[in-house]
């Protein structure tokens, strides 16, 4: 085994590693367990094969979650090992930015040196979005470790040739697939244009290993979507989010074209699906930025409508407060951020450094980053033949860089903050590798010298601005705009004026002010990774949006947010009380409600089954009413929750014919009366949709989907039940 060596850079690596961990597993314990819907998931896929393999969200297996199954078998495996907690589900994306930080260590100083990859590693490991994920259970992370990975073996092909290595690089993206569907293919680009560009080999075998790789590469990406949809219907969960239950159709549109779009039209947050949830703050306003109608964005746990009615305490309802930067009311301070979501935001490439959702949280390095390439671009007089390994790693990390860039600046369809995780790999590696360059270029005293003081003053201007967005959150505020214009600023002023003055050379030929120019240089390097480094370890104390994690200055005015997707199980401990103590034998389900989102709390508390009808929007049209009526006969279903978040069309049957049917359940029963005006949702939003949802194209006016401005209401279905058994 070979001893590690305790050299400066292993030092320092080991330095920068801490402080990953720390940002990424310091008291995870706040987080709960994150977004509720995925931690359901996850305690569904414990309790059976059936359902581990199907990603199925509830115990019965009735539907499964919108996503692919290869994250969320981590967290499970992760839950089975050291028990269901927040903390263990939690657990494999906090490691997996951990590793990555490493990786990207690995990648840049193969190709670049010790500086450069010390650099790149530090800048990931301090990126708020890529800390905010990384303490959170989504899966985006976890992609990033696999296309990682997929970067590592692409570059030893390119480098020697060799067919098993680009073989293996598309294995891992397959994977990553399997992780995120269509994201895992933003890096493509990347990877096979700097194998094309590589000279070990001939054009003719780099062109066929690229097909049959291309072939290994599908085969890989939809092996567990074509074994899904090869089984039959009824022997497994319905796919969530699609039209057809098929995952090749998930793939497709929900998570394939609602994702892109260039649409000028496309002004509703994310691009459009859903409506406005319940669960809407005190005051009930649609946030700075809202479309008019109060839409929500396709992908948002459940998309009903704020209800106009008060709800009662213990009803299954989004818990927490909106996430960071969709706080409704006035005081919020997030609510002082443009927009709700990625897609909404004015499309453009200066969208990422506008005052909205999407500020402070990728923009910190990107400057650094597009110098450092160009520095790069001609101090290895880059052409279309890639003929060394430094050449080969400044492609692949510029052209994972760009069409990221560009998605995430032009994109106008379904999109969150929380996906510009995709971006900081990247964006690290080449500010790592272009403050290196760019020092060099400096030290040769040409007009190319002047790069590097541009590149640090537009870097500190980028985070003064960043500053300046949320100048009235905090005092740490001011203490750090002082700062960056000390240290970054001044200091690239300062080596900008050094650069005009002729070099002159002492006797041996050395530069005098050469010590001078390093302490500067290093001055400013600490002035861009403060501001940060701050936001980032803002984590440690704030509890983050559940379902929309996001770290950066905005955590620093103190708002804690739980999120629509955040777990809060005591608030439904009634309710669970009433619908245990009378559950039957041949009872299936504990509970049916509109959309999974009213139901993970209870499956997170008891892991019953809990059936939501129209699954993660609430408008997917999974059973008929008939086969309804047949699971209330037959004693498979008591209780139903009406009204609430979703409702398709056949949802707004079946719960038409519930309110018909069944008997009204005192409220007392299920809530604590005391706590009702804690669960008032005040004001209303506008109850007509201008757009469908992502699973139904047909224009909806809230009363056609459902009922969802009603009050949510529990009715008892036995003696539906027991009339038709008597008979």
């Amino acid at each position: 085994m070979k001893k590690i060596k305790f050299t400066k850079n292993n030092i320092a690596l080991g330095i920068i590693v801490v402080l990953s961990a720390i940002l990424n597993f310091g008291n995870l314990s706040i987080e709960g367990y994150g977004n509720a819907y995925y931690a359901a998931a996850v305690k569904s896929m414990t309790l059976s094969w059936k359902n581990l393999f199907f990603v199925s969200f509830d115990p019965a297996g009735f539907v499964t979650i919108d996503k692919p199954p290869l994250g969320f078998w981590l967290q499970a495996i992760s839950a089975k090992i050291f028990g269901f907690s927040g903390v263990s589900i939690l657990l494999p994306s906090a490691l997996a930015g951990v590793i990555s930080v490493i990786l990207v260590h690995h990648l840049v100083k193969k190709s670049f040196g010790s500086v450069a990859g010390l650099l790149s590693a530090l800048f990931l490991a301090i990126t708020p979005v890529f800390v905010a994920v990384s303490r959170n259970n989504t899966i985006d992370n976890i992609l990033i470790l696999f296309l990682l990975l997929a970067c590592w073996a692409l570059l030893i092909a390119a480098e020697k040739g060799k067919l098993k290595y680009l073989i293996l690089s598309m294995v891992f993206v397959g994977l990553g697939f399997n992780v995120k569907m269509t994201e895992a293919y933003l890096v493509i680009p990347a990877l096979y244009l700097t194998y094309l560009l590589s000279n070990a080999i001939s054009l003719k075998k780099r062109i066929a290993h690229l097909l049959i790789c291309t072939v290994i590469l599908l085969g890989v990406s939809f092996s567990w979507a074509l074994i899904v949809d090869a089984v039959p219907a009824s022997s497994r969960p319905y796919v969530d989010s699609s039209t057809n239950n098929t995952v090749t159709e998930l793939i497709v549109g929900h998570n394939g074209s609602e994702r892109f779009s260039l649409s000028s039209s496309s002004k509703t947050a994310g691009g459009g699906g859903g409506t406005m949830p319940s669960g809407m703050p005190s005051g009930g306003k649609a946030p700075s930025g809202m479309p008019s109608g109060g839409k929500a964005p396709s992908g948002m746990q459940g998309g009903g409508t704020a209800p106009s009615g008060t709800m009662p305490s213990g009803v299954p309802k989004p818990s927490g407060t909106m996430p960071n930067g969709m706080q409704g009311g006035s005081g919020s301070s997030s609510s002082q951020l443009q927009g709700t979501f990625g897609g909404e935001i004015t499309s453009g490439l200066t969208r990422l450094f506008l005052k909205s959702i999407l500020s402070d949280q990728i923009v910190w390095f990107i400057p650094l980053a597009i110098f450092g390439f160009i520095a790069v671009f001609i101090k290895e007089k880059l052409r279309f033949l890639l003929n060394n390994k430094r050449k080969q790693s400044i492609v692949m990390w510029f052209a994972w860089f760009s069409p990221e860039f560009l998605y995430f600046s032009f994109n106008t369809g379904t999109f969150h903050s929380y996906y510009l995780t995709m971006l900081a790999p990247p964006t690290a590696a080449l500010a790592g590798i272009g403050i290196v360059a760019l020092w060099e270029l400096y030290k040769e005293g040409t007009r190319k010298a002047w790069l590097l003081p541009v590149a640090l003053l537009l870097t500190g201007a980028t985070h003064l601005l960043m500053l300046y967005y949320f100048i009235s959150y905090s005092n740490i505020i001011k203490v750090l705009i002082v700062l960056v214009a000390l240290l970054c600023v001044i200091s690239s002023i300062i080596l900008g004026a050094l650069n005009i003055r002729k070099k002159t050379e002492g006797e041996q030929g050395i530069d005098p002010a050469l010590k001078l120019r390093k302490i500067l240089i290093s001055l400013a390097l600490v002035g861009m990774t403060i501001t940060p480094l701050v936001g980032s370890s803002a984590v440690l104390f704030t509890k983050l949006s559940s379902s929309f994690p996001a770290a950066g200055l905005e955590l620093l005015s103190g708002t804690q947010s739980g999120g629509m997707g955040s777990s809060d199980s005591s608030s439904s401990t009634k309710l669970i009380s009433l619908l245990e103590k009378n559950k039957s034998a041949s009872q299936k389900y504990l509970l049916v409600v509109n959309s999974s989102s009213s139901a993970a709390d209870i499956i997170i508390s008891t892991g019953e089954p809990v059936m939501s009808l129209g699954g993660f929007l609430g408008s997917d049209k999974i059973v008929t009413l008939a086969q309804f009526k047949q699971m209330v006969k037959s004693g498979e279903i008591r209780y139903v929750m009406a009204g609430g978040m979703g409702g398709g069309t056949s949802s707004s049957d079946i719960m038409t014919w519930v309110k018909k049917t069944g008997k009204l359940v005192s409220s007392s029963l299920y809530s604590d009366a005391s706590k009702t005006s804690s669960n008032i949702t005040s004001g209303t939003v506008n109850t007509t949709t201008t757009k469908a949802s992502s699973s139904d194209s047909k224009t909806k006016t809230s009363s056609e989907q459902g009922g969802m401005n009603s009050s949510q209401q529990l009715y008892d279905l036995k003696a539906y039940t027991d009339s038709s058994t008597s008979k």
